[in-house]
Parts: C-alpha cells; structure tokens; sequence
C-alpha cells in the first residue's frame, strides 16, 4: 500500500494528507468554506489537512519561510490546496509564493479546464470542455528584466531575457496528448512559433514530437492568435487541449473559463512529474485573486474551490484507489446538481451566498452516500 493513503471508505489505512495553503481576504473565506467538503465524517475517508498560514502577513514575518516549509511538505505528501494570495507590488517585498511553489516542488504545467455548468448559458455556443495545459515556469515569468538610459526619457530601454527549458516544453506537449487521450480530445493552438522559430519554436518541435508518439490523437497546430479567434469562431466543435507557453495559457485560461459562465466555475491544478510523467507533487486552488471587494459580504463564489477540493482527492486516487476516487466524484457531481437545481452564486445568475452554496454541496454529497451505500458496492 502506498503511503498517505486510504483504499476504500471505512477501510482505513493511511490517512490522506492534504496541505493546506491558507490565503488572503475573500481567498481565505472561500477556503474555509471549500474544506467543509473534506470532512472525514463527510466521506468516510481519513483525511488529515496539514495547515500553513500563506497571508501575505505571515510571509512578511518569516520572510517567506512558511512557503518553504509549505513547499517541502507538499513534496512529502504529494497533494495541496491553495486559497487565494496577496501578490504585493514592492520589488524588495516579499513577492509571489505561487512562483515560490511552484520552483521547490518542481512543478512544470497547470492545467485549467473549462466545462459547461447546468443551467449556465456559455458564450460563443461552447458545448464540449476545454482544456488549458501551460507551463507552470520559465517564459515571460521567469525573465530577467531591467532598463537602460535616462528614466522618464524617450530614449529609456527595457529589456527581458527569456528562457525555455526543453524538458518543460516536453513535459507540456507530452501530458497535453495524454490528456487529450483521456478526453477524446483535439490537441489544438500553440505558440507563435513563425515569429519566434528559434525560442518559441521549441515548444512547437515538442508538440510535433508528442504528435508522431500519439498518432491517433487529432492533432491541429495553430498559432497563438489564431487560437484566440479560433475558440469564438467555431473551433469548438469538440473537446479542446490546449497546450502554451506560461503567459500565452495565463491568457487563454482567463478567456476560456468566462466563456462558460464564471472564472470560479473550474479549478486549477499545478503538476509536477517523475522521470515517467507520474504525479509527484499535484496542487489545485482556484483560477481567480482574492476579491477584495467582496470580502466579508458572503457573496462569493464557492465553486472553484470546491472542485479543487475534488481535483485533490482525484490525483490521490492514483495512489490511494478506490476511497479517493470516489469521494472525487461526490464532490463534482454535487457541485454540478447544485448548479443544475438553481442553486446559484450572483455571478452565475443566482441569489445563492457562499455559504447556503456550500452547504447545499455537503448535504448533496451526504445524500449520495447514503444512496450509493443503498446500491452496493458496485456504484
């Protein structure tokens, strides 16, 4: 039996430790209300959550220790669950714990994938999921940067050195096909690889290496601004994977996931592999900021989080098996009823709080325990 692991529902064995990233403002709130899913009463599985306190306060205070130590246990346990944090602008501050995560657990690619919500009508008639597979480092966001002459004048100059690294492009073409493998999907878009042949075409060379290993993938290269066009010009007609660079799917997944209602209607997990492509380190959290205009007003929306809550428990059915995998699938389903019975944040088009929309979730989840115990153990 692998470690931190719990087989089937109320067969223990090892526990399943999740590491719990608390965030800032509407972030944090939005967490506290997604955990309530991770009940072990709830699922009648042992879930331990190893809690860190990630605001930007307590990073300021450790100098960005707690994201280390947060870091390392996510390596040792393999799952995380991030809320929202305050990035501040200051150079000498503290900065981005995302880009501190993702550094130490190694991570290469997050993945976003938008779905049609019940009872939500999408834009642009999106009918079949869309997946955004992006790198998680390098790129525009690991650049070096600096500027040149008289500050202010009009002969000032910026410059930025980028960098790809062909195992991360390898990495996103690779799981981009297996994923469009799962998904009976077309693998489609890519970088500007006609501008940039020498550095974008780099993650062009990997998507057409991952094409000759998966040849029966449907496989359709488009350049990076085509793509755009493309997702609100009829290139939806069937399931989406995405590959692109690390600001080309920061991009994309923020156009994508409004396309079917909602930025909080999807989660996002970072990923980080072994030699073999197996998960190693898998860290979901929600697409969106910390919404400090909606701090404290119960207004927020749930969803996201919750389905990271799902995601988590999904990577830990790799190991831990069938317990895992379905308490995953009580989470999603209910989410998604919930939607689908007009239950609904105001972004969705409802009147529903955080807080009735989560607890609608938990008893949808109870409820389907309880019938699926009725059932036997085959469901």
């Amino acid at each position: 039996m692998p470690p931190h692991c719990s087989d089937i529902v109320h067969a223990m064995v090892e526990p399943i430790r999740i590491v719990v990233l608390d965030g800032d403002e509407t972030g944090q709130e939005l967490l506290e209300q997604a955990v309530r899913v991770l009940e072990p009463s709830l699922l009648g599985l042992d879930v331990e959550l190893q809690r860190f306190d990630l605001s930007l306060e307590n990073r300021r205070a450790t100098e960005n220790g707690v994201v280390t130590d947060a870091a390392t246990a996510m390596r040792e346990t393999g799952l995380g669950l991030k809320a929202a944090t305050v990035t501040p602008e200051g150079a000498r501050d503290v900065g981005s714990p995302n880009r501190i995560l993702r550094e130490q657990v190694n991570a290469k690619i997050i993945v976003r994938t938008g779905r049609r919500l019940p009872g939500v009508a999408p834009i642009a008639g999106v009918h079949y999921p869309i997946s955004v597979v992006r790198m998680a480092v390098e790129g525009a966001y690991g650049s070096k940067q600096w500027r040149e002459g008289e500050r202010g004048s009009r002969d000032e100059v910026a410059y930025s050195t980028e960098h790809l690294t062909r195992s991360t492009c390898h990495a996103v073409s690779e799981y981009a096909f297996r994923t469009a493998e799962k998904m009976d999907a077309r693998v489609y878009g890519g970088p500007k690889w006609t501008v940039s042949p020498v550095y974008e075409g780099l993650l062009k060379e990997e998507l057409d290496a991952a094409a000759a290993r998966h040849p029966d993938v449907p496989y359709q290269p488009v350049l990076i601004d085509a793509t755009y066009a493309g997702l609100l010009s009829g290139a939806t007609d069937a399931p989406l994977v995405i590959p692109a660079l690390n600001r080309d799917g920061d991009c994309l997944s923020d156009l994508v996931l409004p396309m079917f209602g909602s930025i909080a209607g999807a989660e996002s997990v970072l990923l980080a592999f072994d030699d073999d492509y197996n998960t190693t380190v898998a860290m979901a959290e929600a697409p969106h900021g910390t919404a400090p205009a909606l701090q404290g007003k119960d207004l927020a929306n749930p969803l996201a989080m919750i389905l990271a809550c799902g995601a988590v428990l999904r990577h830990a059915s790799e190991r831990c098996g069938a317990g895992a995998a379905r308490a995953a699938r009580a989470i999603y389903e209910s989410a998604f009823e919930t939607i689908a019975s007009g239950t609904k944040t105001p972004d969705l088009g409802g009147h529903a709080g955080t807080i009735e929309f989560t607890t609608d979730v938990v008893n949808r989840i109870a409820a389907k325990f309880e019938v699926w115990s009725s059932l036997g153990p085959t469901v």
